[in-house]
């Protein structure tokens, strides 16, 4: 599916993720598209730290069970539309995934979202919020052939995510306002697609309440330009 080139406001962005309509023919979710380009730009950052530090290659052999053996060929983007297409979890479970990849990455500092484990970590977070987040789910099975793997792999995936994390699931209100307003300012500052910043949102979730002020005061001024 071809990504759209319609930007994406930020007051877009809030209507999807609190009003969004469930159906047969509902629309992709546009946390998706916002989702997907800022990931894609970490990849692209972290590949570059790869390449001039070799020091940040070094791996916990645990974090690695998320290494596939060959890069898989389909884009971030397509690959969480998949998701959405068979499973239709909706846009809150795409936000709470990305609070757990952020979490994951801090707890797991030398871990490093890269191509070659976006794919596994994307199905896993998306599997564990979706469980979180909603009350009907599809079984393992299901979001395995979903993401292209074995049952076995996605059960494994799913319970050493669950212990890397340290059983660390829980995502309040506050937290989920706090994840959706940092999606919002990666619209509004990066202007649609092009998003500048890096899965890092819960250390300024603690240290930056004046920096989110003063995001808030741009997006109105974009939003009445």
């Amino acid at each position: 599916m071809a990504t759209s080139s319609v930007p994406i406001s930020p007051r877009k962005l809030r209507n999807d993720l609190y009003c969004y309509s469930y159906g047969q023919e509902s629309k992709i979710p546009l946390v998706i598209s916002v989702l997907a380009s800022l990931i894609q730009r970490t990849m692209a950052r972290n590949q570059g730290i790869a390449q001039n530090c070799p020091w940040a290659r070094s791996r916990n052999p645990r974090t690695g069970i998320f290494d596939s053996d060959v890069t898989p060929d389909m884009a971030v983007q397509p690959y969480l539309e998949r998701i959405f297409r068979y499973t239709r979890a909706g846009p809150p479970v795409y936000v709470v995934a990305y609070a757990y990849i952020d979490r994951f990455c801090q707890i797991h500092p030398e871990f490093r979202v890269s191509a070659r484990n976006v794919h596994r970590l994307l199905i896993t977070t998306i599997l564990v919020a979706s469980k979180y987040v909603e009350d009907m789910n599809y079984r393992n099975s299901y979001f395995a052939r979903v993401g292209g793997l074995t049952t076995n792999e996605m059960n494994n995936l799913e319970f050493e995510f669950l212990f890397l994390m340290g059983f660390k699931l829980h995502v309040n209100v506050s937290v989920f306002e706090s994840y959706c307003r940092h999606l919002e300012r990666e619209v509004s500052v990066g202007g649609g697609y092009q998003i500048e910043r890096t899965l890092r949102c819960a250390e300024e979730i603690k240290v930056g309440q004046k920096e989110e002020r003063r995001y808030n005061l741009i997006a109105r001024v974009l939003l009445k330009s």
